[in-house]
């Protein structure tokens, strides 16, 4: 395939993705790791898990065990105190849900929503790894979903790569999809994968997603870790101060981007939006947070997870 067909930035290679795993390091999705000023920091710390603790046996009650371990119905049946005895967890599987549909084909000044979408999913996948956990993914695509089951193998995640390559090179072709229908469908799937103590980590534009959907997120919180990350365009929030027409292949309309009233009230727009979807999410302590298609992705992430912007 050449370049022509395929240029870079809008839209993603191989070998593009595989060279962001030398970006994969000073940062980490674990709670102890955060910062205070972190958008994964504060209240959310206590939503994200981190490594926990696996059951692993039940026995007699030793004098110093902590009775909030003691295992009552056992207490009960045997007429002598035991505890439950838990192991440290050795991991913390992910999944990361990358979003490849239509409206993530769009960019207007560097590079498009899919390609910063699948840049994201590569450095998550390389970082998880580099934890030593294991790590899978769904892409979500226009032509059709991909699932990438979670494995601590590298090459599990060039499995992973080459799956969003391959739907992110499907944008090009003009394929109408029941969008809705077949995220509710892949969200189903997701959850017979997920089973407790996942960090799920979706990456998406969120910019179609019914009240069904977010239930949908929200159920996945409840006994998992969540991460939303949302890709803008800054043309999706700033109206350009010039008069253009803007269409897809049924209407075109004029837009004068000179007008300060139209500028101010689309801005406004994009931020009720964001922030109505925002506080859905914490209040389900889901972090969330933005990255543009503007800036390098590396640097973005590093400075939302130290607390610089969110």
């Amino acid at each position: 395939m050449s370049n022509t067909e395929f240029p870079s930035d809008i839209f993603v290679s191989l070998q593009d993705l595989l060279r962001l795993e030398h970006h994969a390091r000073n940062f980490s999705f674990l709670a102890k790791k955060q910062k205070v000023r972190s958008v994964l920091g504060g209240k959310h710390a206590s939503k994200l898990r981190g490594r926990g603790l696996d059951f692993e046996e039940v026995r007699n009650y030793v004098a110093g065990d902590d009775i909030r371990n003691i295992d009552w119905k056992v207490t009960a049946r045997t007429q002598k105190t035991h505890s439950k005895v838990f192991s440290e967890e050795k991991e913390k599987p992910a999944l990361i849900f990358v979003d490849q549909s239509k409206t993530m084909f769009f960019g207007s000044q560097k590079k498009t929503k899919s390609v910063v979408a699948a840049e994201l999913a590569a450095m998550v996948a390389f970082r998880i790894l580099k934890e030593g956990d294991r790590v899978g993914g769904i892409v979500f695509g226009t032509e059709g979903v991909d699932i990438v089951f979670p494995k601590r193998d590298r090459k599990n995640i060039l499995r992973f790569l080459e799956k969003i390559v391959y739907r992110n090179q499907q944008l090009k072709n003009h394929v109408e999809l029941k969008f809705e229908i077949q995220l509710k469908e892949m969200l189903a799937k997701m959850r017979n994968i997920v089973t407790h103590d996942f960090l799920i980590f979706i990456i998406s534009d969120f910019q179609r997603y019914s009240p069904e959907v977010i239930k949908a997120i929200k159920l996945l919180s409840q006994h998992n870790d969540v991460i939303c990350a949302k890709i803008f365009d800054p043309m999706e929030r700033d109206i350009p101060v010039i008069k253009y027409v803007a269409g897809d292949r049924q209407k075109q309309i004029l837009v004068d981007g000179t007008n300060q009233k139209l500028r101010k009230n689309f801005k406004e727009g994009f931020e009720k939006d964001y922030s109505g979807f925002e506080a859905q999410m914490k209040k389900h302590q889901i972090p969330i947070f933005l990255l543009d298609t503007i800036s390098d992705v590396d640097v973005q992430l590093k400075e939302i997870l130290k607390g610089g912007r969110i």
